[in-house]
């Protein structure tokens, strides 16, 4: 089922000339997964420029946390200004972002500590949506929109963990992975002990970013610092796969709940480097 998604973006005018008309930011698809066993919504921006019946593919770029009430509109706007002519840091491409409908059930792998258990009792199911993602999500848009082979994916919080574990247990899902203020404390830290081997294979890895803010003790029964584990993550992954950028940003200046936008703008900037 397709949907238009609308911003209004005048309010209207008491004057007999005044006109108004909405202003359209992208789709709406409800698409049945056999694999949650339930009905997603995905909000689609296609770039400018797009038609269906030209000879051009464009990069996807898949957004985590991607609802119209979470991040796909202010990310859809950093990606159309960095995209613009003038600016030309990424190529013009079409994103896709993912709605929630139990985050922590999606995005967490389960956990041995009885803490976290308690405290997020729908947890340790993200196996199953990382396959919604590969198997069902990533087939349908390559069949329904005109995509090449470029995937991104952005993730933040809870979303960079999911897709911190997609970067080293299913690495060719994605060519680039914006990994921002990843909640790697999850189950004591145990994806830092997750295997590199399939990471250090990939031969079609582009590049890798992960930024972190001042933040602090984590959550749990037994927290850590966040900066220092974000950082002992990058200290694990850098240099392993010898095809892929990788980059890593302390910016203290922002918070969790702050640093999205300037380390996704960095990020661009940083894993395309041939575009300046």
């Amino acid at each position: 089922m397709k949907t238009r998604l609308f911003i209004l973006a005048i309010l209207i005018a008491n004057s007999v000339f005044s006109q108004t008309k909405p202003f359209v930011l992208g789709v709406t698809e409800t698409i049945a997964s056999k694999t949650l066993k339930e009905k997603r919504t995905i909000n689609i921006y296609l770039p400018d420029g797009y038609k269906k019946n030209d000879t051009t593919h464009y990069p996807v770029i898949y957004l985590l946390d991607g609802g119209a009430d979470e991040d796909f509109i202010h990310v859809v706007g950093l990606v159309q200004f960095n995209t613009f002519d003038w600016v030309h840091r990424i190529p013009k491409s079409i994103v896709v972002g993912i709605a929630n409908t139990d985050r922590k059930r999606d995005m967490l792998f389960p956990t041995s500590i009885a803490k976290n258990k308690e405290e997020y009792p729908t947890s340790g199911h993200s196996d199953k949506f990382i396959a919604f993602i590969e198997k069902e999500l990533q087939p349908y848009i390559a069949s329904h929109y005109k995509t090449n082979n470029d995937k991104t994916i952005i993730g933040e919080s809870a979303g960079g963990l999911l897709a911190t574990e997609i970067l080293l247990k299913h690495t060719s899902m994605f060519n680039r992975y914006i990994i921002i203020s990843p909640s790697v404390w999850w189950d004591n830290g145990s994806i830092l002990k997750q295997s590199l081997s399939m990471l250090a294979q990939d031969t079609l890895l582009k590049g890798i970013y992960i930024g972190v803010g001042k933040e602090g003790l984590t959550p749990g029964a037994n927290p850590l610092i966040q900066e220092e584990v974000v950082q002992e993550l990058y200290n694990e992954i850098k240099g392993v796969n010898k095809h892929a950028i990788t980059s890593y940003e302390y910016l203290p200046q922002e918070t969790h709940a702050t640093i999205g936008h300037i380390a996704l703008f960095h990020a661009f900037r940083l894993l395309y480097p041939e575009r300046e």
